[in-house]
């Protein structure tokens, strides 16, 4: 999709009616203006999630901290699963 000015359908549902509201009230020009802000947004908050995604494998990396073992995790997840499960079950 080279051209700036395709013209794609879409079916938004209940969106629709936020679409038209927005344009209505003169936040957006169009409904075009709408969908492109919205994927703006969404492509914001990926970036956003990807760099804190990055912020965070990067701290966990340079942890100094002993690696723990994955089976010991699992079995600690297990356990912890195990106990609420049993809890739950209690107050039933």
């Amino acid at each position: 999709m080279d051209d700036p000015n395709t013209t794609l359908t879409a079916t938004l549902g209940d969106l629709a009616e936020k679409v038209e509201e927005r344009v209505r009230s003169g936040e957006s020009a169009s409904p075009s203006d709408v969908v492109r802000a919205g994927l703006e947004a969404l492509a914001r908050e990926e970036r956003a999630f990807e760099a804190e995604l990055k912020r965070k494998v990067e701290e966990a990396l340079a942890d100094p901290r002993p690696s723990i073992p994955a089976d010991q995790v699992f079995a600690r997840l297990r356990a912890r699963l195990d106990d609420r499960e049993a809890r739950e079950g209690e107050t039933v």
